[in-house]
């Protein structure tokens, strides 16, 4: 099948190289290390919590390793979506699109009020939503203006935010204690019980936000110079790099001093830094300057990930066709980029909608990201399997390595979490779903209009 078949009239420039390649896929996640993984230590404790992580690193490593094969095999903006669509039909391509998106949508407004977090620390004064409303109208710009223009300033940003997590881990390590990371690791507990495992468990969302999204550069592939190339290059290099990084930084403001204190906050580095220089240093007004550009990196991104998926939906007339076009100027999908922002917007200040469970406004919404990711992964390395019995002879120029074993790894540890998620977010669950029903319901009531496009393509 010739893709382009499917894409008459895509609009979009291909421009990208691997390196702007691999700055989009650390940076679409960079800001998990600055904020969001520390609720997990709420519940599991440091300890417990390193362990849920490292089966979630394991998880996002064979995925990532099948993953790539996908995307190199249909370089599409469409990402998961195009590749359950080919696997399984519409209703697959649904599945794959929608959990996408609420993926991709979700997670910006939980970045942009860790922005205003930041901010907040400098300037007590500051509202954290109406920074975080800012930081959607200046950075949709950006994305509109052009593809160049987006991935270039990612590229800069995402260099930026890894230098200073290696600055934050220099200056605290001098108070670093092993001491203070193990004291209570074990879900309050200093040593192991099976009471620790609950928590463990319920710590799956967390650790998932370290890796969340890096998938989001298969919706750039259609827009890469040579993605059968640049893409496998830049999927490993970021996952490494994600993966140093993680650890780097979840154990050094562990070590810092009492971890419990860091626990339930949006910006648990700057308040690790403080307990080693105190409240007046420079270091720690450096960390929070710089910090933002962590938070900046991964909120362009995603935004830049979220309007390619919004915009092929719209294209295979999954959404409504007004989303499928293309700026005569910028050649960005601009209405797209504009559509999300309006949902993240929304969910910014929907706090009786998403506050439930005990959990702060930030960490529903994390939650529901992380929905969104794990059914797509699931639905992702169905569709691997799948094509590789329905379609022996497509052109694959990376090949899952370890196949079957990675990808099925990959599928089972998903389900693992997907499972255990349901149990312990059950309203947030119920909520994904809800709105999953009400989406193909658009679906089913405009099949005539796809039915056309497709005659027409």
């Amino acid at each position: 099948m010739n893709m382009s078949s499917t894409n008459p009239s895509p609009g979009l420039d291909k421009s990208l190289s691997t390196w702007q390649l691999w700055g989009i896929a650390v940076g679409l996640v960079i800001s998990g290390e600055y904020f969001g993984w520390s609720y997990g230590w709420a519940g599991a404790g440091t300890l417990g919590f390193l362990v849920t992580a490292g089966f979630v690193a394991l998880m996002y490593t064979t995925f990532i390793f099948s993953f790539t094969e996908l995307t190199t095999s249909i370089p599409h903006a469409g990402g998961p979506f195009e590749y359950s669509r080919r696997a399984f039909g519409p209703t697959g391509g649904y599945i794959a699109g929608y959990a996408t998106l609420v993926e991709f949508v979700f997670a910006p407004p939980a970045i942009a009020l860790a922005i205003g977090s930041y901010l907040n620390v400098q300037f007590p004064a500051l509202d954290p939503k109406l920074v975080a409303v800012g930081a959607y109208l200046v950075f949709m710009t950006l994305n509109i203006l052009g593809v160049q223009i987006a991935a270039t300033f990612e590229l800069v940003v995402t260099l930026i935010a890894i230098f200073e997590l290696l600055v934050f881990m220099g200056v605290v390590s001098p108070g670093f204690s092993v001491a203070n990371f193990v004291k209570g690791g074990w879900a309050g507990q200093d040593s192991f019980s099976a009471a620790a495992i609950p928590g463990m468990f319920a710590a799956i969302p967390f650790a998932i936000w370290f890796f969340l999204a890096i998938e989001g550069v298969a919706m750039a592939a259609e827009e890469a110079k040579d993605p059968k190339r640049s893409i496998p290059i830049a999927y490993i290099a970021g996952i490494l790099t994600l993966l140093a990084l993680a650890v780097g930084v979840m154990v050094f403001a562990g070590g810092a001093g009492d971890w419990t204190k860091l626990s339930n906050i949006n910006d648990p580095l700057p308040q690790a830094m403080k307990l080693i220089v105190g409240e007046s240093s420079g270091w720690l007004h450096m960390l929070v300057w710089l910090g933002l550009f962590g938070l900046i990196a991964s909120f362009h991104g995603i935004i830049l990930g979220y309007s390619r998926q919004i915009f092929a939906l719209a294209r295979a007339g999954f959404l409504p066709g007004a989303f499928g076009r293309v700026h005569p100027r910028f050649h960005t999908p601009h209405l797209a980029v504009l559509a999300g922002g309006v949902v993240g917007i929304a969910a910014i200040f929907s706090d009786e909608l998403f506050s439930f469970g005990g959990q702060t406004l930030t960490a529903n919404i994390v939650t529901m990201s992380v929905f969104g990711a794990i059914v797509m992964y699931i639905v992702s390395m169905a569709s691997l399997f799948k094509l590789r019995r329905s379609e022996p002879g497509l052109a694959r120029p990376f090949r899952a390595p370890l196949y079957p074993w990675f990808p099925a790894f990959a599928l089972a540890a998903a389900l693992v979490c997907l499972a255990t998620m349901v149990v312990y977010n059950p309203l947030i669950a119920l909520l994904f779903v809800v709105l999953g029903v009400l989406g193909y319901a658009y679906v089913l009531a405009t099949r005539r209009r796809r039915e056309s496009l497709a005659a027409t393509a």
